[in-house]
């Protein structure tokens, strides 16, 4: 167990090292970017008292969903997705490895498909104004979709913040060689070069999954937790860090959960699903160029 002093020595370290880093790549372009952001959320702070007072007075919206309401796609899409992966290994288990990839994409995305079609459902049968209610108003996506932008814009900063303090604390717990792995899903699109497949992982990335967790984790999971405990931010924190929780690699959650907060707050100010499912799509979208554009 390394000593505090130690501790503090290897911090110090790591965080010269990311400077030099960062400043040998940064170019004036991002350096005016980020004082723009600054700015902006400078003034977004002090405007809402630190953020304590920006969602109040946000649309609540209404409904009768029981506690467990949420649980069930849940339940539905991970046991749909396994159930069906086993079925397929025992079916068909010498396919090569791109294909096996690919085959248990289709799943993932049948499986999503068919939890989204149940929450759509639940959604019309539980909440006030069906799926408007529900936040699913067609006549507000060409405004969502220029706002998720600009939600995206403000929250990509602290992503990197995120990512850089967990890479921090990462060198510090398990050594110099710690460093975040790629999630799974842009692992399988830069090692095979498969079309088929990559088509096939975009369109669950970019489509299907923001669809279906917005529509889980906010639609239905955040907005249960605030009909019960009646305060916005504090439901968009538990939502949140659910969301974050359910992915694999710990050391994503700190940047999943930044993320999660951006889509719940949108969610929250706009009373518009589309929002986050935007923003979703738009930041699974740019991290699958990016690895492709590194390959």
């Amino acid at each position: 167990m390394p000593s505090v002093a130690s501790c503090l020595k290897i911090v110090k370290m790591n965080i010269a090292e990311i400077i030099r880093e960062f400043a040998g790549r940064v170019t004036i372009l991002e350096v005016i970017i980020f004082l723009i952001w600054l700015f902006f959320l400078g003034g977004w702070l002090v405007k809402t008292s630190w953020g304590r007072n920006a969602l109040v007075g946000s649309p609540t919206r209404r409904n009768n969903m029981p506690f467990y309401l949420p649980f069930i796609p849940l339940f539905i899409w991970y046991v749909t997705f396994s159930l069906s992966v086993l079925i397929a290994g025992s079916i068909l288990p010498d396919l090569p490895d791109w294909q096996s990839a690919f085959v248990n994409n289709l799943l993932l995305g049948i499986g999503g498909l068919t939890a989204t079609i149940v929450i759509i459902f639940l959604a019309r049968n539980h909440f006030a104004g069906r799926l408007k209610g529900f936040g699913l108003n067609p006549r507000v996506i060409h405004k969502d979709f220029g706002a998720a932008l600009l939600n995206l814009f403000f929250v990509w900063p602290l992503l990197v913040i995120a990512i850089i303090l967990t890479t921090l604390v990462g060198k510090v717990i398990w050594g110099q060689d710690f460093h975040i792995q790629q999630h799974e899903e842009l692992e399988l699109i830069t090692t095979y070069s498969q079309l088929s497949l990559r088509i096939l992982i975009f369109i669950i990335a970019a489509v299907i999954a923001p669809v279906l967790e917005e529509a889980l984790f906010r639609g239905m999971f955040q907005t249960m937790i605030r009909s019960s405990v009646g305060r916005p931010w504090l439901s968009v924190a538990i939502s949140s860090a659910v969301f974050a929780m359910i992915h694999p690699n710990p050391a994503h959650w700190p940047a999943l959960f930044v993320l999660a907060v951006c889509l719940g707050y949108s969610y929250e100010k706009s009373g518009s699903l589309f929002r986050p499912i935007f923003i979703h799509s738009i930041f699974n979208t740019t991290s699958i160029i990016a690895a492709l554009y590194s390959v």
